[in-house]
């Protein structure tokens, strides 16, 4: 599957063009190295995203069924929202953002590690549903490299957003106070959305701004009428998102220097979930 092109032409990782598999330079984009060392050809059998879709939600759901495994006991088995919820402490092991870890516990990483994490059987559905619409769809449109590092920016201003609304509004009604702890994909989904209208912005591509403010609005309101929602992870995830397509800039070809920085994100984020299993959270009342 992985086997190495050595001779013939490829398509430009980047413009789609074809190249020479040894040349230096894209003569249509100017992307360097747009062969990807021969191995171009393997990259996209893995799909627009390469690959990446399908790795969200395998990470998600192996986290998912171990943190079930390890809150036996605790598992809430209500027919309802939170069937088949994960323990509160088991989430806090894992990875969980919020105040509490990061300002409490000081576990800054969390902000990585909380978008691999869900909180019970619903949780998981909907944010892989809505990862498998969007991710590819920026992916065509950045790049899959640029839209790893889009999906990242969102997790980190996301949560970031959310533990210091926690910390500082915490005293305001839940809908406006921040989290004490959060998890899930949902920040790092606005960052997808977020890129998208950006691209509509920059592109002047009104159907793609329209249908990613429609989204965005609609899931916004969903979240401020259900309860327990992190509201703030998904308006700093949005804003994560629209920023880093704003630098990222959609209408210039991905470049190899994008491709890197995703794989630099992935591993931070891997590092993050078993930074969280390894260190220990020391003893709490709720635990």
């Amino acid at each position: 599957m992985f086997k190495r092109q050595t001779t013939g032409s490829v398509v430009c990782a980047s413009c789609g063009y074809l190249v020479g598999v040894k040349d230096e330079r894209c003569y249509h984009c100017g992307r360097r190295n747009p062969g990807l060392w021969g191995f171009a050809p393997a990259l996209r059998s893995l799909g627009q995203d390469l690959g990446f879709v399908p790795l969200v939600t395998g990470i998600s759901t192996v986290a998912y069924v171990a943190s079930l495994v390890l809150s036996v006991g605790n598992i809430s088995t209500n027919i309802g929202l939170n069937f088949l919820g994960v323990n509160t402490c088991t989430l806090l092991q894992f990875g969980a953002s919020g105040s509490l870890p990061v300002f409490g516990l000081h576990r800054w990483w969390t902000v990585l590690s909380a978008a691999w994490l869900h909180a019970n059987l619903l949780h998981i559905f909907f944010n892989m549903y809505w990862v498998r619409q969007l991710g590819p769809a920026v992916a065509e449109l950045y790049g899959p490299g640029r839209m790893v590092i889009v999906y990242t920016a969102g997790a980190i201003v996301g949560f970031t957003a959310s533990s210091t609304a926690g910390m500082m509004l915490g005293i305001l009604p839940p809908i406006l106070s921040g989290a004490p702890l959060t998890v899930g994909a949902s920040a790092s989904i606005f960052g997808l959305l977020g890129a998208l209208v950006y691209y509509g912005r920059r592109g002047g591509s009104r159907l793609v701004y329209s249908q990613a403010v429609s989204y965005a609005l609609t899931m916004f309101v969903f979240g401020l009428i259900m309860p327990g929602i992190d509201n703030y992870a998904h308006a700093g995830g949005f804003l994560g998102g629209y920023l880093a397509g704003r630098v990222l800039d959609p209408l210039h070809p991905e470049r190899i220097n994008h491709m890197l920085a995703a794989v630099i994100c992935l591993a931070l984020s891997l590092l993050a979930l078993l930074a969280s299993l390894l260190r220990p959270i020391p003893p709490l009342p709720f635990c």
